[in-house]
This record gives C-alpha cells, sequence and structure tokens, in this order.
C-alpha cells in the first residue's frame, strides 16, 4: 500500500523541481531569520539569489551537532518561540543536549511522512499500535503515535519500561503492529515466553523497528520469535525523528522522504560528494522545515544511495543499512572496526543469543578486545571443551571477517544487561585514560 503515491512515485525530475523551488525558500527563510547560517553563508560569500537549484546545494555550510549545542537552547530557531509548539531533545549525555523545535506545521509534515512508513508497512486504521518507544524529549515515542494517529489506527501509549505491563496488554488489548527498538522487541519476544502465555494468543503482525543499528540475522530472529514481518524506520532527532525514511515491502533498502529531508552522501574526510551507490557519510537538509530548518546537518551515519525505482513502484531514493557511525567506528590496532560486523558474526551462528558487550581497552600500550556474549540455553554446557570449542569457532570467524583477534568470553544466557531504549553494546576503557 502507498499512502502518498503523488510524491512517493512522482518522476525523478519533477521531484528534482519541487528539491529546488523548497531548497531556495528554506535558504532564503533561515538567512533572514537566523544569524548563525547569515553569518557563515557570508564567510562562504553567498548568498541565497546563488541557491537556485538543487544542485547548488554544494556551494551551502555544513551544520554539525556542535552547532547545536553551541547555539544551545533556541539560536538555531527561525521562528519566534510563541509559534514553536512542541520541544524535543536529544540525551545529551556527552554534553548539553541538542534541542529541536517545531511548528504545528513541522508536526503534520512529520506525521505524514510517519504515514507514508507505516502504511508501506501494511498498516491502517484497522490496527491497534503499541509504541514501546520511549515518552518524552525522546522523539520516538511521540512521533510513532502521531504518525498511527494519522492513518487512524488505535495507539497504545505504553512507552518503554514495564515489560511484564507490556506483554500483558499486548496480549488483552490485542496489539497487531509493534513500535520499539529492535534490542526491545528481542526482549519482549523473551518476556512473552516467559509469560506463560501462548504466542499464538498474540496478535502481532507487523514490527516497526530503529534508533539503532540492527542487521538481516536479527530481522530473521524478531520474526520468528515474533511471528511478525519486522521492518526498519530511520530517523535522528536533529531532523525528525523516525519516519525520515522506511522499508517498503520488498525490504530493499530504507526509501527517504526527500521531499522533506534532502539526503547527500558526502566523503567524510574530504567533504566532498560521493558517487551514487558509494558508501559515505549521510547528510541531510530541511526543505520544509519552519521551527528549526538545518542546513547540510552532517548525521555521522555511513551508508549509500540507490536512485534506481524500486520494484514496490515508489521513486524515492533507497538507503542501504547503516553501516556504523563515523564517530562510533572503533580503531584497534590500526583496523577500522564497527559493531554491526561483529552482530553479524554473532548472528549468522546459531549457538549465539544476540546480546553481547564488546569491552575494548589498552593493556601495555596495547589495543584489546573482549567479547562478552550469551550462548543459547541448547547450546550451553558445562563440559570445559565443549564451551572451548565454541569460543574457538566463534574468534576464528571473528578473526577472519575483522583481520584482528578477540578474546571471546562466553556468558550463559540472559547474564548480559538488558536495556528498554537504546542497548549499550560497546565499552571503550581508552577513552577514560
Amino acid at each position: 500500500m502507498i499512502w502518498n503515491e503523488s510524491i512517493e512515485c512522482m518522476d525523478r525530475a519533477s521531484l528534482r523541481k519541487i528539491q529546488s523551488i523548497r531548497l531556495h525558500k528554506t535558504v532564503e527563510r533561515v538567512y533572514h531569520d537566523t544569524p548563525f547560517y547569515r553569518r557563515k553563508m557570508q564567510e562562504l560569500g553567498i548568498t541565497p539569489d546563488d541557491i537556485q537549484s538543487i544542485d547548488d546545494i554544494v556551494k551551502l555550510p555544513f551544520t554539525t551537532k556542535y552547532d547545536l549545542r553551541d547555539n544551545y537552547p533556541f539560536g538555531l530557531c527561525a521562528v519566534p518561540m510563541s509559534q514553536i509548539v512542541r520541544i524535543h531533545a536529544s540525551s545529551g549525555t556527552t554534553g548539553k543536549p541538542t534541542v529541536v523545535g517545531y511548528t504545528r506545521k513541522d508536526l503534520s509534515v512529520w506525521a505524514e511522512c510517519l504515514s507514508r512508513a507505516f502504511t508501506a508497512y501494511g498498516a491502517g486504521k484497522s490496527d491497534i499500535f503499541q509504541v514501546s518507544y520511549g515518552y518524552g524529549l525522546f522523539t520516538g515515542g511521540l512521533g510513532a503515535h502521531a504518525g498511527a494517529e494519522n492513518i487512524g489506527a488505535s495507539v497504545i501509549p505504553m512507552s518503554s519500561g514495564n515489560t511484564a505491563k507490556q506483554i500483558t496488554l499486548m496480549h488483552d488489548f490485542g496489539a497487531t503492529v509493534l513500535c520499539c527498538t529492535p534490542s526491545y522487541a528481542l526482549y519482549l519476544a523473551d518476556a512473552i515466553v516467559d509469560s506463560g502465555l501462548p504466542r499464538d494468543e498474540f496478535k502481532l503482525r507487523i514490527g516497526a523497528f530503529g534508533a539503532e543499528p540492527w542487521t538481516e540475522r536479527m530481522r530473521r530472529d524478531l520474526e520468528t520469535k515474533l511471528g511478525i514481518k519486522a521492518y526498519d524506520i530511520y530517523g535522528l532527532s536533529e531532523v525528525a525523528g523516525p519516519g525520515v525514511g522506511y522499508e517498503c515491502e520488498c525490504q530493499h533498502g530504507t526509501h527517504l522522504n526527500e521531499d522533506h529531508y534532502f539526503p547527500e552522501i558526502i566523503d567524510p574526510v574530504t567533504l566532498e560528494p560521493v558517487a551514487p551507490g558509494e558508501t559515505g557519510e549521510l547528510v541531510f537538509t530541511h526543505l520544509t522545515k519552519e521551527g528549526m530548518p538545518l542546513l547540510r546537518y552532517r548525521t555521522k551515519d555511513l551508508t549509500a544511495l540507490h536512485y534506481d525505482t524500486c520494484p514496490c513502484g515508489r521513486t524515492l531514493v533507497r538507503m542501504d543499512r547503516i553501516l556504523g557511525r563515523s564517530d562510533d567506528m572503533l580503531i584497534i590496532r590500526g583496523v577500522n572496526v564497527f559493531p554491526t560486523q561483529i552482530e553479524s558474526v554473532i548472528l549468522e551462528m546459531p549457538e549465539f543469543e544476540p546480546h553481547y558487550l564488546l569491552v575494548v581497552d589498552r593493556v601495555n600500550n596495547t589495543d584489546t578486545m573482549e567479547l562478552q556474549v550469551e550462548v543459547r540455553p541448547d547450546f550451553y554446557s558445562d563440559e570445559i571443551n565443549k564451551m572451548l570449542s565454541l569460543k574457538q569457532k566463534l574468534g576464528s570467524r571473528l578473526q577472519s571477517v575483522l583481520g584482528l583477534s578477540v578474546n571471546v568470553r562466553l556468558v550463559e544466557p540472559r547474564t548480559i544487561e538488558r536495556s528498554t531504549g537504546k542497548a549499550r553494546r560497546v565499552i571503550d576503557n581508552r577513552r577514560m585514560d
């Protein structure tokens, strides 16, 4: 199903015309109403008149998370506070939170984009959504809530946590769509087994999972355990939360709502654009945002874009799965390592649960990696030889994929701490020196 066929299936030439018109209007707005951008553009010697086409976007300055923090809290808003009706912010774990203001129109656009996503998943007004993303300053809960209501569905605003109640209401209310992080969905799957309630009494059929990277193997795991079709939903608080991008029924990449959020891929070192299909850092420019439009916001997410028409009929650009974040990349003994690479290895082996913790340290000026990973109950044993063999098997596979040796530590099922939000997968003790 397609929510807005006129946009989602528009020919690319017509779409670029819309993007060009909207970009010029956005640049004009921030030049006159946001002192930060006026100063940045003046430093580059450009005015709004220099931006007549979407191709001119490369002339514009980049924006980073540091710019948002330096202008905390409302320095990047392009409208008076009397027009801001909602404020969201990041967790702020590494400093001041990044704050984003929304006008009524911004919230309407956001709900429209989420409606496209949920419709692509096959959801409609007869569905019951259990929204188990956190509500509050985090964009996930309220964002998914508004999108579900916009398509006429019923919403259970659960938020995250209180897992026993989650399971009870999911069962009793007949929830058909689950919205949460993939790691929490796995936790809920285990909790359903523990509850003793027969899985065939649950009516779940769709999962909308995002806010953290996950793999195809984890998708299959979720689909098997929950009896659902699991879809990726992409977003980030600085741009619009969930709904910036979504998978369709083909699950052949994430369609980006590029009529509202224009994507580019750049080389994270040279900052130059890369060719279509090449991997680089994802950058977004708001085309319709009123409250706090951002120019060329560097997401740090590493991915690639594909512009051919999807078999579903949508012409909106498709994004590959996020490989990782350029600032999450670990450099271990000179080798680039992404946590998603390790997760892929774990999930391709049936002996392990998708729960792990990577501890990085430095001993005698040498980087070390210890991987703690849960063994599935069917494979966990008190026999030392069996566990040693399993440890060697995983270590050998990791060595072949990463080109590095990893100290594997096998742990009993359900011993690694679970999270109701974004799972913490890496502890890098080197940063504490």
